[in-house]
């Protein structure tokens, strides 16, 4: 018997890594990628170099092998530094005592997602492959290659896993009857460096996600394995304070002086880097059903999502796990899978979409205001004394396989716990375990 095969049209990380799953299965897989091989082209990942790599994403690569050789080059973050703008720092765990998140490389990810993926021999790869059309009743697909050329490819199903820009959901919407909805914030971002010192070390401390909070706008940096950051500035396209006012060097370096001067010291190339990389934007993908006919959505084409909870690729690899669950549970019915897949996933594709707007507020306006600091060092004690009665939302997002929507929904709860708490000056209880599990209980009576 011939096997089914299955195109996918997008080699980034989602795509790559779904390349395997559908491979270890047995299917025959033909992935197509606009851009050249990143294995031996000198080119970006297309975003971000650096993405927070946790819980949900580490459990996708462990199913395929990969887990530790991604953890081997990544770093560490335990928690929030944040930078006022005087230079003083404050400091936020992330979870309990062992939980962090890891800053990893994205190119360097999707070349290790790549090769796994080469190795297997049902597996073949085509770069320089532009998809320009596809029959959702036949699973044709067509391509323009790097001569110019018209390819089209026949599979018996076709994954589209090419980004939040998707050919593929472009042509589901054109064929009719799906949702769809895109929103744009109204800050973009430009990406900046800090690079290692002279002596080659790091110009901050590497564990740890820095953040100088501005308000209406902010910075952030990762660490990089070379010894370097990098810094993303979120700032509004249009306005008094905006990517339209900062038109020559020294508007720059005032701006940069004046907002984040413990950081400009660090920058040498920081004019440089300001004019010569594009300013990006932010925008939150959302449509449904995520199939037609033979095809279906995996990843930022069906939910891109702003990247301000770490969770975009997380949430694009958890897709993989649970749409390799849901092969199993229909015993190889690609048909059910898909439908299976695309009803989990949608309520808590929209989840995470509302949290990461949610979160983008809390980092910008709040993480150095005193009250919100206060409110974390209680929710954090909470978390450590009675780690089986209580978790952050934060930590259902990001240490757990909790459904994102279960998440949202008990994470705004125990936010009114601590709320509650703050306001009636309990915090000297929390210690007391019957004390807070009858908050919780009460705070559970009054949600359902």
């Amino acid at each position: 018997m011939s096997k089914t095969t299955i195109t996918l049209v997008g080699g980034g990380l989602a795509g790559s890594l779904m390349a395997v799953y559908f491979a270890k299965k047995g299917y025959q897989v033909n992935l197509f990628e606009r851009r050249p091989d990143m294995r031996r082209a000198d080119i970006s990942a297309g975003k971000s170099i650096n993405l927070a790599l946790s819980t949900r994403g580490l459990r996708a690569l462990e199913k395929v092998g990969l887990k530790e050789t991604i953890l081997t080059e990544a770093i560490p973050m335990h928690g929030r530094t944040m930078h006022d703008e005087v230079g003083q720092l404050s400091y936020q765990p992330y979870g309990t005592e062992g939980q962090y998140i890891n800053s990893v490389s994205r190119g360097g990810l999707n070349i290790q997602l790549l090769k796994l993926a080469d190795e297997n021999p049902d597996v073949h790869l085509f770069f320089n492959h532009k998809c320009i059309d596809i029959d959702f009743k036949t699973g044709e697909t067509t391509y323009l290659n790097e001569a110019g050329e018209k390819v089209v490819q026949k599979a018996d199903y076709v994954v589209g896993s090419d980004g939040a820009f998707s050919r593929v959901r472009l042509r589901m919407m054109k064929s009719g009857r799906l949702d769809y909805s895109q929103d744009y914030l109204d800050h973009g971002y430009k990406e900046l460096t800090i690079p290692a010192t002279a002596d080659g070390q790091f110009a901050l401390e590497p564990n740890a996600l820095h953040i100088w909070p501005r308000g209406e706008y902010m910075m952030i940096a990762l660490p990089n394995p070379d010894k370097s950051f990098t810094c993303t500035l979120f700032y509004p396209f249009t306005g008094p304070n905006s990517f339209d006012t900062l038109k020559t060097k020294s508007d720059v370096e005032g701006f940069f002086n004046t907002h984040f001067a413990d950081a400009v010291p660090l920058m040498p190339t920081l004019v440089e880097d300001y004019f010569e990389n594009p300013t990006g934007s932010l925008v939150t993908v959302r449509c449904y059903p995520w199939v037609k006919g033979k095809a279906a959505l995996l990843g930022d084409a069906c939910h891109a999502v702003v990247p301000f909870y770490g969770q975009g690729m997380n949430c694009a690899f958890e897709d993989c796990v649970i749409l390799d669950e849901c092969i199993d549970a229909a015993n190889g019915n690609l048909d059910q899978a898909f439908q299976a897949y695309q009803k989990s996933r949608k309520e808590n594709a929209d989840a995470i979409a509302d949290l990461a707007i949610q979160n983008f507020i809390e980092m910008r306006d709040l993480v150095g205001d005193d009250d919100f600091l206060h409110y974390k060092q209680v929710e954090h004690t909470l978390c450590e004394l009675h780690p089986d009665l209580f978790q952050s939302q934060y930590e259902m997002v990001t240490f757990t396989n909790v459904p994102y929507s279960v998440a949202k929904t008990k994470g705004a709860q125990n936010t009114k716990v601590v709320k509650k708490i703050i306001a009636n000056g309990w915090e000297d209880k929390i210690t007391d375990r019957t004390f807070v599990r009858d908050v919780l209980e009460k705070q559970d009576a009054l949600s359902s």
